[in-house]
């Protein structure tokens, strides 16, 4: 009986010992997965990197070196679109870097959140400084709100999500489009939206939009202006501040995305 019990223990140490090999190898197999997919996803931002610092800075060298070198030939109009080409190339570097710095915080849990109940129509009306210079090209409304709208946030970081979507709006809508901003209060939360009246973006990518380095045209980014870091950085600082980011479509055509914040309650003073 004795044997029979210790066969039986043994038994159960074995099927136990063989369960926790396979739990091991899994989890080896699932970091091993993990660690492929960062590694390829470091390696697509290199290389989206490297291909779109080259571009640009290439065309501010050579606009600068024609008006260096040509200025007193080049008439007034061809020296102002130089000049605009450079500004142009150089606000695009810039936000490319302020986007690379925040994906890179938020990754390795760098990202410090300084939070403070801010007004939400403040926040958006410094956004719009910042715009792309291309927004004359389009009809930019903001949506007044009767209501004072006070949210939970780090306004630098709201700012820069107001950027990315509105001029992700410009990007995506051919020159004379409309591109409207709204804000109310539902509930205990914010709602934000970015609405315009272009082509749309069909359901099926919809939720591919918000992934690294992917860009409307269903492609890995691997041109000039398409490093997918806009959206993705955009739904990072939400999911942060405990709110949701979502695109639907517009009525009749077009694109709205709406982000959501914690309200807060505006103070009386007696």
């Amino acid at each position: 009986m004795e044997a029979f019990d210790t066969n039986l223990l043994l038994s159960i140490l074995g099927e136990c010992a063989l369960a926790l090999e396979k739990e091991l190898m899994s989890r080896k197999r699932e970091e091993a997965a993990s660690q492929a997919k960062n590694e390829q996803l470091r390696a697509n931002l290199l290389r989206g990197i490297s291909h779109d610092l080259r571009t640009p800075l290439t065309c501010i060298s050579g606009n600068a070196a024609v008006l260096l070198n040509n200025e007193e030939a080049l008439d007034e109009v061809r020296r102002k679109n130089l000049y605009l080409d450079i500004y142009d190339d150089s606000m695009w570097l810039i936000n490319l870097v302020e986007n690379l710095l925040s994906v890179t915080r938020i990754e390795n849990g760098t990202m410090q959140l300084y939070m403070q109940a801010e007004l939400m129509d403040e926040v958006i009306t410094e956004a719009m400084r910042h715009i792309d210079r291309k927004k004359s090209e389009h009809i930019i409304t903001v949506d007044e709100c009767e209501e004072m709208l006070l949210a939970k946030m780090d306004a630098r970081l709201i700012i820069q999500v107001m950027i990315n979507l509105v001029n992700n709006a410009i990007k995506y809508t051919d020159p004379g489009s409309e591109i409207e901003i709204g804000m109310k209060r539902v509930g205990d939360r914010i709602q934000v939206s970015v609405a315009d009246n272009g082509k749309g973006i069909p359901d099926a990518l919809k939720e591919s939009l918000f992934e690294m380095f992917y860009t409307a045209s269903r492609t890995i980014s691997d041109s000039r202006r398409g490093l997918g870091l806009g959206l993705p950085l955009c739904k990072s600082i939400i999911l942060s501040h405990g709110g949701t980011i979502t695109v639907t479509d517009n009525v009749p055509h077009g694109s709205v995305f709406t982000f959501t914040l914690q309200a807060e309650e505006v103070p009386f003073h007696e």
